[in-house]
């Protein structure tokens, strides 16, 4: 028996990428896992590879009527994951407003009204992961709303932490993942890319999916820390 065994670990975003990958993990110990996300193509998909354990439910975490029907619709949640987001980043004087601030609106209050929703939902021993990027303490480049919006997570999940104990509240921020991602964007810019992020940091390479997913199973059972953030990103962010 694992520490998630019989356990509802429910994934905003977890039809595909990391999300997904998290998925896995928790399904290969134990876990009942529910998924949400915009794609039901997606979460249709997932849930067939992950088996019986799996159910999916299509979510838009930036409509609070979408996420009310989403955790309504559930039991219990004891542990929630949300990476879910799709946003535009780039220099301010090059952005518009709107793409600007497309960061908070999915990534920041996306995950602030998908904790909210599930609060009345989480037991008394639950955990809350976040999902923040290792950009919000290191810029690789001209993004500024892009990373105060990763440093506004990890300053919202010590804030939720203090609020909803005894549940935990974490923050997982990655680094650059060779993954789903990646994988969609013009080849040159991603060896590009990979190329000046292996550079920088101490691992000398770009991380993997299950390399993170590893770190947020860790804050799911790890039942003494609360209001952390973890950082796996190959040690780039003190480099």
């Amino acid at each position: 028996m694992t520490a998630l065994d019989g356990r509802t670990v429910v994934v905003v975003g977890g039809g595909s990428g990391i999300g997904l990958a998290v998925a896995r993990r928790a399904a290969n110990a134990g876990a009942r896992v529910h998924l949400g996300g915009r794609s039901g193509d997606k979460l249709r998909a997932a849930a067939a590879e992950l088996g019986p354990a799996a159910t999916w439910q299509a979510v838009d975490t930036t409509d609070q009527d979408s996420l009310a029907e989403f955790f309504g619709a559930l039991d219990r949640v004891d542990h929630l994951f949300t990476p879910g987001a799709s946003y535009t980043v780039g220099p301010m004087r090059e952005l518009s407003d709107e793409d600007a601030e497309s960061p908070f609106v999915t990534k920041f209050w996306g995950q602030y009204h998908a904790v909210k929703h599930a609060a009345p939902k989480l037991s008394p021993d639950a955990s809350v992961v976040l999902m923040s990027g290792a950009a919000g303490v290191r810029p690789p480049g001209a993004a500024p709303a892009y990373v105060a919006c990763n440093a506004a997570i990890e300053g919202l999940g010590r804030g939720l932490a203090v609020e909803l104990a005894p549940v935990r509240v974490n923050v997982v921020s990655p680094g650059t993942i060779d993954g789903n991602l990646w994988s969609g964007r013009p080849a040159a810019v991603r060896e590009a890319s990979f190329a000046q992020y292996s550079a920088d940091t101490v691992l000398r390479r770009v991380g993997r999916e299950p390399e993170v997913a590893d770190a947020v199973l860790y804050l799911f059972t790890s039942t003494y820390t609360t209001g952390s953030t973890l950082y796996p990103d190959g040690g780039y962010s003190f480099r």
